[in-house]
């Protein structure tokens, strides 16, 4: 159920165009763990904001693939 929530959350962050970097709240409830920290238009720029944040690893890249699948990093 938790998981169900999960992607739930992720699908709704995922944007039609472009990158969202989103963050992980382990203290909130599963229904709201999930929190858009910022909108790249290009990889790059999202890559390189994953990899100064202070914990990469709280975090991840939301966006949409070429057949409108969901899809994360």
């Amino acid at each position: 159920m938790v998981d169900d929530l999960f992607e739930k959350e992720k699908k709704e962050l995922t944007p039609d165009n472009g990158f969202n970097l989103v963050g992980i709240d382990y203290f909130e409830v599963p229904d709201g763990q999930l929190y858009l920290i910022e909108h790249f238009d290009m990889y790059q720029d999202v890559l390189n904001a994953k990899k100064n944040r202070k914990n990469p690893e709280e975090c991840f890249i939301l966006y949409k693939g070429i057949g409108g699948e969901y899809l994360s990093r």
